[in-house]
């Protein structure tokens, strides 16, 4: 994998330079999530041998078996092929049977149907998807697992005007969190793009904000780790509008310091409180998490 000089410089800035570069070019480790609406742990476990558990999400698993996604269980939707840090916002979430639930940026659908089977196909949940040529993936994953409690729509997330119970933004960004399984990430790394993903990220949040119920729950997640798609935006809409409160996330998992300063722009305290996963931290993608609620 190569890496360009400025991504070099960029991330020695903030983290562990030598323990991200080495398991940034290690096999990203294979994590199923029993869907539950289907099947049971214990029947997977009957069925796959050698599972072992992921601590964070009691329907999670990391397998060794090989080409999982073309077994019977998986075409049956009794499981979902899932990286296991991407099963924590939904976790963060926490929807409730009775929640009327907006995912703004649905498709392929893992937190989506993630949501569905926590809900026990329950409630109300409306999957939108500004890319029209991501809702098939999307319409055959939610009929794969057989969620029957989610709308799809297609459109512009910010043009819609509903309040609801709770709302999950798994925002476009760079992804730099993935490039165990995208090695081609760092080679079209530009800071130029990270800007442009920055300041969509801060419409998108503002908006969906908005459409957040007094004293609801809206869950803001990246799959990157540049701060300015993450504790900046997070930093941004704090200090944009005045009725925002950061919640803390109490996971079972290691997550490393929230970044508070960098290229002289100093964030809010509050983003101490968001969840920041390195790649080595715990073996899986780099992800963000910020949980935040209306007062």
């Amino acid at each position: 994998m190569e890496f360009k000089d400025s991504f070099i410089d960029r991330y020695r800035e903030l983290t562990n330079l030598e323990e991200f570069l080495s398991i940034s070019q290690k096999p990203l480790r294979k994590s199923i999530r029993v869907n539950t609406i289907k099947s049971s742990v214990a029947e997977i476990k009957n069925i796959f041998p050698n599972l072992k558990e992921i601590p964070w999400c009691k329907e999670g698993f990391w397998v060794n078996q090989k080409a999982i996604g073309n077994t019977s269980e998986h075409f049956l939707g009794k499981i979902y092929v899932q990286e296991a840090a991407s099963m924590i916002p939904p976790i963060v979430l926490n929807p409730k049977e009775e929640d009327i639930i907006l995912d703004c940026c649905a498709a392929p659908g893992s937190k989506t149907t993630q949501l569905s089977m926590m809900m026990k196909n329950n409630g109300l949940i409306i999957a939108n998807e500004l890319d029209y040529k991501r809702i098939k993936a999307l319409s055959l994953n939610i009929q794969r697992c057989g969620c029957v409690n989610i709308i799809r729509t297609n459109m512009d997330a910010t043009r819609l005007n509903k309040n609801f119970d709770k709302i999950l933004l798994d925002a476009p960004c760079s992804g730099i969190g993935t490039i165990r399984k995208s090695p081609k990430t760092p080679q079209i790394y530009n800071t130029n793009m990270i800007k442009k993903l920055s300041n969509i990220q801060k419409t998108i949040i503002s908006k969906m904000f908005d459409n957040l119920d007094e004293n609801g729950i809206l869950v803001y997640s990246t799959c990157t780790l540049e701060p300015e798609e993450n504790e900046g935006v997070i930093d941004w809409l704090i200090n944009k509008k005045d009725n925002v409160k950061i919640l803390p996330i109490n996971i079972e998992i290691k997550k490393s310091p929230a970044i508070l300063e960098f290229e002289n722009k100093a964030y809010s305290s509050e983003v101490k409180k968001c969840l920041r996963i390195w790649p080595q931290d715990n073996d899986t993608e780099g992800f963000f998490i910020a949980r935040l609620t209306k007062q």
